[in-house]
């Protein structure tokens, strides 16, 4: 069947038919045998600390799957960082949400992956501008997941406009390499002074100068050709890359030596946090894609951890409601909800549903900064690795 895209939609998702199959069979025979018992189930990725934190995302699209079930359910914030044990506590009646399992974790899964790679490019230069370029290598139906996530994990900007109208921020970018493409060989001044000419004047002015000559020499003519332009951007295909430090380092002299100063550089084109580190003295800022983008989902597994106030696990699983709190040394410790909480610990597990309410704003912005400053506490992208 042609003039449809291969889209799960959101009725779909919301009605619990975006779930695996044996979800299904599991209602229909607790349903045969009458048995709707009240569960808490716990959301983890590994049950102990391992020492790699990872960026929490998806909460809101989570808690928007929930809202109007009979649960409570209790969440790590967005943007913490965590390390074992539970991200997210879910108590009431097991049919309530059993449909929803498959669709939970991929809220949580896929955003936490991203944030996390976010927050790695974020800290590898953490004084430079840092975009969000990568959308274009993922299907178009999750670009406001990968953008959101993104900002979470502490980017600047995004570039996908559509994703910018769901979440509420404004996209941006400047050109592409077809844009002086279609003007032609030798014509690059013209493509740039139409773009000036063409284009709002709230966006930057920003020159692709890599598409026909030398880096130098089209960086050199677009700074000549536009006033007030804002930056060039330095795009290399890898191939042709050669040393792209050097590239930058002749770029920033050449413009600097022609009375050019105020022209900023700005990098792009298959960079990660090596590059941004290798890069960030001499490069004012980035673009960055697929590592972004194409960051794996987190393994999220969703447990029930607790039946009709009885303690239970699966084996190999860490019976009874859980809680978890950041140490004042920083470190996560996970313990049972009932234990003696770590002298100075604070519980990072926060109320996100009560009786199928939402009950908690998200704020990108404030997920952003907590992502930084939770960073600084656990020492997550250190250089030294650690």
């Amino acid at each position: 069947m042609t003039g449809q895209f291969d889209v799960v939609g959101p009725e779909a998702i919301r009605a619990g038919r975006a779930t695996d199959a044996y979800f299904d069979r599991t209602v229909e025979t607790l349903e045969h045998a009458g048995k709707n018992p009240r569960v808490v189930a716990e959301v983890t990725a590994d049950q102990f600390p391992t020492g790699e934190f990872e960026v929490f995302a998806g909460a809101k699209d989570a808690a928007t799957l929930l809202a109007g079930h009979d649960l409570d359910v209790d969440a790590v914030r967005e943007g913490r960082l965590f390390d074992g044990g539970p991200v997210m506590r879910i108590e009431g009646d097991y049919l309530e949400f059993c449909r929803l399992e498959t669709a939970l974790l991929g809220f949580l899964s896929h955003p936490t992956g991203v944030a996390t790679a976010a927050l790695e490019a974020r800290l590898a230069a953490p004084e430079s501008t840092v975009m969000s370029f990568g959308s274009r290598h993922v299907h178009p139906s999750i670009g406001a997941m990968i953008e959101r996530s993104a900002l979470i994990g502490g980017l600047d900007g995004i570039s996908n406009v559509a994703a910018g109208e769901v979440i509420g921020r404004e996209a941006s970018g400047t050109m592409p390499h077809a844009l002086l493409l279609c003007f032609g060989r030798g014509n690059q001044e013209d493509a740039w002074r139409a773009f000036d000419e063409a284009v709002d004047e709230s966006v930057p002015r920003v020159a692709l100068a890599d598409t026909y000559s030398d880096e130098v020499d089209e960086a050199l003519r677009a700074a000549e050709a536009v006033d007030d332009l804002d930056s060039v951007r330095i795009d290399t295909t890898s191939s042709r890359r050669g040393d792209f430090r050097h590239i930058i380092r002749e770029v920033r002299f050449t413009l600097d030596a022609a009375g050019h100063e105020d022209v900023g550089v700005f990098a792009s084109g298959g960079l990660g946090p090596e590059e941004l580190r290798h890069l960030r003295d001499v490069a004012d800022g980035f673009g960055v894609g697929s590592h972004v983008s194409n960051a794996d989902p987190v393994d999220f597994a969703l447990d029930i951890v607790e039946i009709d106030g009885e303690a239970v696990s699966k084996r190999g699983k860490l019976p009874g409601r859980k809680e978890v709190y950041r140490t004042p040394d920083g470190g996560h410790h996970v313990a049972l909800a009932d234990a003696e909480a770590p002298e100075g610990g604070e519980a990072l597990l926060e109320p996100l549903l009560r009786d199928g309410e939402v009950v908690r704003e998200f704020d990108v912005d404030e997920a952003a900064d907590r992502a930084r400053e939770d960073a600084d506490r656990v020492g997550f992208g250190a250089e030294s690795g650690e």
